[in-house]
């Protein structure tokens, strides 16, 4: 099979991802072999491709928002588990946990001290064969094209978690700090909870998606919104946002950073703490996260907008991200793939 492979970190104007030629890789007991159909691109990869992420292990093959079919069932694979050979399933940025730990115990695997990433642990969707844990695929709702329900097994699963984190209630004011693909998610999901939804974020064709999808207000980090907000939520990896986005919440209300990667928060008066105020943040999805975002998006349903690039096209994909080209999500597709 075909996939990109990364051997040393470097900026992706270098070119860092090798694309290489290996053997299909056999499942072991207890995983699954998927055909790849698209793979969504994240702004994590970015950062484990140029080493701003460090990488766990090298070489590793990057993707955590995989779709595919699944192709062969590897020992001890029952029907207990849910999956079958040819079922569409997808994989997420969580692919294993111990299980056992106390963050395990209370559904919190996403907070294991053992737990294996996609695409940073173990090898990702950027091929075309992966091979995943059984417990950690998903089964996929009818009526999405494989493009449209890939970007949603992360930046959607993520920006799903951000609201449970914030703890949105229904009717809630929040504002979402920055809007790439993981905001477009949450931003559905709050309208369809009765949320008002306020959206700071530097580009102005942002600014207009964000109001086309049922935000009341848009516009750039150094305005104010013009209403007090119960939440807010980051996802621009800018420490300042996350002071521009304290000012504007309310006593008793909180500042979810959405960011595996964050540059310095600048220095700040307690008085902006003050009254009770919080600043969170939201590492990694689990299971659950991404299933009932899956349920949620089949109902709503949710949009996604995508850039398709071909399956091997993750250089480009990742490089038309750093320089801010890609509105909405970039996805790489093989060919046949759905929709």
């Amino acid at each position: 099979m075909h996939a990109l492979q990364l051997l040393q970190p470097g900026p992706i104007s270098t070119d860092p991802l090798e694309l290489v030629e290996r053997r299909t890789p056999e499942p072991r007991p207890g995983e699954v072999l998927i055909e790849v159909s698209a793979c969504a691109v994240c702004r994590t990869d970015l950062q484990l491709v140029e080493g701003d992420l460090a990488a766990r292990r090298l070489p590793i093959v990057p993707g955590h928002q995989v779709v595919g079919i699944v192709r062969q069932l590897g020992e001890a694979v029952g029907a207990d588990l849910g999956v079958a050979e040819g079922d569409r399933v997808g994989i997420a940025w969580i692919g294993g946990a111990c299980g056992a730990c106390e963050h395990c115990r209370a559904g919190r695997e996403n907070l294991c001290p053992h737990a294996a990433f996609t695409g940073w642990d173990r090898d990702g969707g950027y091929a075309e064969y992966v091979t995943a844990d059984a417990r950690y695929v998903h089964q996929l709702p009818d009526g999405f094209a494989d493009r449209h329900a890939a970007p949603l097994l992360c930046g959607g699963a993520i920006g799903y978690r951000s609201l449970r984190v914030a703890e949105v209630q229904p009717g809630q004011r929040i504002g979402l700090y920055g809007f790439g693909a993981s905001a477009t998610v949450a931003i559905q999901v709050a309208v369809a909870w009765g949320c008002e939804v306020y959206v700071a974020t530097r580009s102005e064709s942002e600014r207009q998606r964000a109001l086309s999808l049922g935000a009341i207000w848009a516009g750039s980090y150094d305005e104010a919104p013009p209403a007090e907000l119960h939440s807010a939520i980051t996802f621009a990896p800018v420490g300042s946002v996350v002071v521009d986005a304290l000012r504007s919440v309310g006593p008793g209300g909180n500042v979810t950073i959405n960011a595996i990667h964050l540059d310095r928060i600048p220095q700040f008066p307690y008085d902006l703490l003050w009254m009770e105020r919080s600043i969170r943040s939201v590492a990694n999805v689990t299971r659950r996260d991404v299933r009932e975002l899956l349920e949620l998006a089949a109902a709503l349903p949710i949009e996604t907008q995508t850039v398709d690039y071909p399956l091997l096209g993750a250089g480009q994909a990742l490089a038309d991200l750093a320089d801010g080209r890609v509105s909405g999500a970039a996805v790489l597709t093989a060919a046949g793939a759905s929709g």
